[in-house]
């Protein structure tokens, strides 16, 4: 018989604890003087890269940050980086294109279908007013109204917190909302979906974005101050924004953003916004109110 024609030898299993076992170690022998020029080496490499981490983060630091830190000698730091070319306008452009892309990957990651965690109401955890400026008084209730425009009808609905929950289902949702400032809480919501609003009332045709204003918000000093955000219909479509009427199974508190805010929770609490007193659905995206001071556009979760 041909050897090709041989069955091939029996290969016994490997053993997986000898494949496994850690290796005896191999002593090399090296000459000093080529340890120390390794030594040198990885020591400038090491100090270079702290030195460029340094002069990195000494540039992108906020200016109030950067004034806490060199004190007096801010202004010759800032001296000394626009020197090599790294100045504020250019900081500005490279931040907001780390946004820009940010909010690109959390558009692309966005789904109708991804709903987020829901909790149980033994889960709920406390609730901070964290409104931006003071919290409106109850003066503002009386005679509140929800304006809706931008519509197909061209006309501009003007809607009641009785009309929205007699006209609309009403839904519950315990929910997280997660702060941009490092903090969240569990709350438990009560409202009408916004997909709902959105097929009684659609908007006119091309409309991709809806602008929320808050005309009774207030600054620190209790100035009237108009707060509102842009929101793609994409998230306003989406089957856990509310529009909400009721916090804990009891109406909305005013510190809690009575008698109507949103709760978009694929979104950043500062999206989520209080008192809302009208809707515009447009073709192009309308102005943010923190992206216009250096925060995101889309603050996706």
């Amino acid at each position: 018989m041909a050897d090709r024609d041989m069955p091939a030898p029996r290969r016994e299993p490997a053993d997986l604890a000898a494949l496994l076992r850690e290796r005896p170690e191999e002593v090399v022998a090296q000459p000093v003087e080529r340890l120390r020029a390794q030594s040198r080496r990885d020591f400038l490499i090491f100090s270079l890269g702290a030195a460029a981490a340094a002069v990195g983060a000494a540039w992108l630091l906020p200016d109030r940050n950067r004034t806490r830190l060199f004190g007096r000698g801010a202004a010759a730091v800032d001296g000394l980086l626009g020197r090599v070319g790294l100045t504020r306008p250019l900081r500005e452009q490279v931040l907001d294109r780390v946004l820009a892309f940010d909010d690109q990957v959390a558009a692309a990651m966005y789904s109708e279908h991804r709903l987020v965690r829901t909790y149980t109401r033994t889960q709920v955890t406390p609730l901070r007013n964290n409104y931006h400026g003071r919290t409106p008084g109850p003066e503002i209730l009386p005679g509140w109204t929800l304006n809706v425009s931008g519509l197909a009808s061209g006309r501009t609905e003007r809607l009641t917190t009785a009309d929205l929950l007699g006209r609309f289902r009403a839904h519950e949702q315990v929910t997280r909302l997660i702060c941009v400032e490092g903090w969240s809480a569990v709350s438990w919501w009560g409202g009408i979906r916004f997909a709902d609003l959105l097929r009684a009332f659609p908007p006119a045709a091309g409309a991709r974005w809806a602008a929320l204003t808050s005309n009774v918000s207030l600054d620190a000093r209790g100035r009237p101050e108009p707060y509102y955000v842009s929101l793609d219909l994409g998230t306003a479509r989406h089957p856990q924004t509310l529009l909400v009427t009721h916090h804990l199974g009891q109406p909305l508190t005013l510190a809690h953003g009575a008698p109507l805010r949103l709760i978009a929770p694929v979104k950043l609490g500062l999206k989520n916004i209080k008192a809302l007193t009208d809707i515009t659905y447009m073709t192009g995206e309308p102005p943010d109110y923190w992206n216009e001071r250096g925060y995101s556009r889309y603050d996706g979760i």
